[in-house]
């Protein structure tokens, strides 16, 4: 059974689910989690998933999967709750960024961002929900695109959206099993995803971030190991964006 406990930072473990955890943002979640003594499983499509789960260490293990098929979902559930008997954090990280003006948009591009960023958090729910209990929380990673516009960002722009409002909804739903669902939305954060921004590209952002620099990956890590505990927080929105959503 999950954890009851009314103060789940102060439970002595508590179990994780991170998708999109082989490596950047993921990875840097469940490492924080896994520093506090969690159990922590991860969750990518690469194998080498294992090998990051071995790196960080503690309790923690890695397994293979694609967010965006049911079945693997519910397959990851039942290992987890077989392993530790029950979840109490799911974090849906993993995400998939395609670009392109709207005219020149791919379709497999479009459905591939809907499949991963929307429909695989859903999946993810729903097979995680039966093993989870009074107490427990899911926490949802957005973007800043999902709440203003950025030419080219159509697929990422409307996926993100998608689960802002999948997480207002899940926020109502879930609150009289007393499960918290919330949305933290990273900035311009130093990822592999970010990686190949151009240098041009990069100052533009920059400047228009009050804080005058990206943020990390462990920064994030921060407020979502907060926000898992924040006890009386559901259907919220925290953005950790270094104050970019103040000038755009």
């Amino acid at each position: 059974m999950a954890t009851t406990t009314n103060d789940p930072m102060a439970a002595s473990t508590r179990r994780w689910i991170v998708t999109g955890a082989s490596r950047g943002l993921g990875r840097a979640i469940a490492a924080r989690a896994a520093s506090q003594g969690d159990r922590v499983c991860l969750v990518a499509r690469s194998p080498a998933v294992t090998d990051a789960a071995a790196e960080i260490g503690g309790d923690t293990f890695g397994l293979a999967a694609d967010v965006t098929s049911a079945e693997d979902l519910q397959r990851i559930a039942a290992t987890v709750s077989e392993r530790w008997g029950g979840i109490d954090v799911l974090v849906n990280n993993a995400g998939l960024h395609r670009g392109g003006k709207v005219d020149a948009l791919a379709v497999a591009d479009w459905e591939a961002s809907l499949a991963t960023n929307l429909s695989g958090p859903l999946h993810a729910v729903r097979a995680i929900l039966p093993h989870m209990g009074a107490g427990s929380t899911i926490v949802n990673i957005g973007a800043v695109v999902g709440f203003r516009g950025f030419p080219g960002d159509s697929c990422y722009g409307a996926s993100k959206a998608g689960l802002a409002g999948l997480t207002q909804v899940l926020a109502t739903e879930l609150a009289k099993q007393q499960i918290r669902v919330n949305m933290v939305i990273p900035g311009f954060v130093a990822t592999e995803m970010t990686a190949g921004v151009s240098e041009r590209a990069r100052a533009s952002i920059v400047a228009k971030i009050p804080l005058r620099r990206m943020g990390t990956a462990e920064e994030i890590a921060d407020v979502c190991w907060w926000v898992s505990g924040a006890t009386y927080m559901t259907g919220s929105v925290i953005f950790t964006d270094g104050g970019l959503m103040c000038n755009l």
